[in-house]
């Protein structure tokens, strides 16, 4: 049996990703009930496997006791000692127990055991994987649609795309290829179950990262991301060298990159923000495509009073508050927009 058990490890170490430690504790666990269903016996047994030639051994395990009451589990002080002198009372003795055909029965009764082993650590693996993937994108292909759910498969996996957390504006069909991004994974009994985020800003974030060279080497950072999926997003960026322009970076030549992520999103807007450490310069640019007057910041209440030219008020608060809401999310202020009549009558 060795030589075959061990062509099958290898077939399997290299079809399933798995270590050789992994697969063979896997075995010795499934010999073990292997060896209790077909010898009918209670014994405390351990299955042992070399790991060099995958030579099987059967040791009964008892414990040293001064009178036998339990001839499966416990061997007396004068037996254990006629094995070894050293024994005493309540040490373990391994006796050598292996059955001559023992080899062709395990064989045929702990495959079920052992595929069910080999099947938790694949599972534990691909966990490992993507747990390490969350907050980041990945790209997958439409399966199937339950419930309004869209299940995505991944390849190793499936991700769940709840309806909560679809784009209002897309529609999702079989055979879609999509970018996600990972919010959760999770363990389950039947496997890893990865959430995934059409909507989360997180999404918006890692699409900029991709598509822009500046991001991911760390000269160009995004401070907030403010998004309504679908939509319209908001996003301010800053960047470390002066010499560099975050906005410009951002945007491509002739707008090339931003319509990347444009287009990934189905047509969502995005505005692109210079972020800035003074509150009411960094409020301001955010109301954009807005221009404000004047900005009166009143940190107690965290709220920012913000004038503009009467002709530019719904522009500045945008349609059904969009822009003054996005705006607020993004810079974490409360924001208070009035017109220059607004405001001068209430001087």
């Amino acid at each position: 049996m060795s030589g075959e058990l061990l062509e099958a490890l290898v077939d399997l170490m290299r079809e399933k990703g798995l270590d050789k430690e992994v697969i063979i504790e896997a075995l010795e666990a499934a010999l073990v009930s292997a060896y209790k269903k077909n010898f009918g016996t209670g014994d405390n047994v351990r299955v042992d496997i070399n790991r060099d030639t995958l030579e099987l051994k059967v040791f009964a395990r008892k414990t040293v006791v001064e009178e036998v009451a339990d001839q499966t589990q416990e061997i007396s002080l004068t037996e254990a000692r006629k094995i070894n002198p050293r024994y005493d009372l309540g040490d373990v003795v391994e006796l050598e127990v292996t059955p001559r055909n023992f080899g062709r029965i395990a064989a045929q009764n702990a495959k079920q055991v052992v595929i069910q082993k080999l099947r938790e650590a694949e599972r534990g693996l691909i966990y490992e994987e993507f747990a390490n993937r969350e907050g980041d994108i990945v790209t997958g292909i439409v399966q199937r649609i339950e419930r309004d759910n869209v299940i995505i498969d991944l390849g190793k996996t499936e991700a769940l795309l709840s309806k909560s957390e679809q784009m209002p504006t897309e529609e999702y069909h079989s055979g879609d290829r999509i970018k996600t991004y990972v919010v959760e994974v999770k363990r389950t009994n039947k496997g890893p179950q990865v959430y995934v985020s059409r909507t989360h800003p997180g999404l918006m974030k890692r699409l900029f990262e991709l598509e822009v060279p500046e991001i991911r080497e760390g000269i160009v950072e995004i401070k907030a991301v403010a998004r309504e999926a679908g939509y319209r997003s908001k996003i301010a960026v800053h960047s470390r060298d002066e010499n560099v322009d975050p906005v410009g970076a951002c945007v491509g030549q002739k707008g090339a990159r931003v319509q990347m992520v444009v287009n990934e999103l189905k047509g969502e807007k995005i505005d692109i923000i210079p972020w800035h450490p003074d509150p009411a310069v960094f409020v301001a640019a955010a109301l954009s495509p807005a221009k404000v007057v004047k900005v009166e910041i009143r940190d107690m209440e965290k709220m920012a009073r913000v004038i503009v030219p009467d002709y530019q008020l719904s522009l500045a608060i945008g349609k059904e508050g969009q822009n003054a809401r996005l705006a607020a999310k993004l810079t974490g202020w409360k924001i208070d927009i009035k017109s220059e009549s607004q405001a001068a009558e209430l001087e």
